[in-house]
């Protein structure tokens, strides 16, 4: 998942681990957890993946806090393990993406969580499989900030 302070982009791999596709675009707020489980039983997701925002530095930033207090919510939501793993530059690759296939950024306000998503999905999955560990680091139900690693 991309998350954004508006909207939620999802995605979710083949059965295989192999290749990341875009789901949809969930909406912030009122019912986005129960949306996104929705979306997890019906893909029968084995984890979350949940970007996390780092600064170039690789430092906490007020999106990096967003998006931990999310992924403790889902945690706390689901008996399946949620990991924060490191996003960063991916809304800016997903913006280059789409306009290079030829669509405005106005064009693409919809899709670009979902593409960013798409990204995030698929460095966890190449990750995984050279390094043979799971990328990232758990999100835990009681956790609401970055512990700066």
């Amino acid at each position: 998942m991309d998350v954004g302070k508006v909207r939620i982009g999802v995605a979710r791999s083949d059965f295989h681990g192999i290749l990341a596709t875009p789901v949809e675009t969930v909406s912030r707020g009122i019912g986005d957890i129960e949306r996104i489980l929705a979306i997890a039983t019906e893909a029968t997701a084995i984890e979350l993946i949940v970007g996390l925002p780092l600064s170039l530095a690789g430092r906490a930033t007020a999106s990096t806090d967003d998006a931990t207090q999310f992924a403790s919510r889902l945690a706390a939501a689901t008996e399946l393990p949620v990991r924060l793993v490191d996003e960063r530059l991916t809304t800016v690759s997903a913006q280059a993406a789409l306009r290079e296939s030829g669509r405005s950024s106005r064009q693409s306000r919809s899709v670009i969580d979902q593409v960013a998503a798409v990204i995030i999905v698929q460095h966890a999955l190449d990750f995984e499989r050279a390094a043979g560990t799971p990328p990232g680091e758990i999100a835990h139900p009681d956790e609401g900030q970055h512990n700066g690693r």
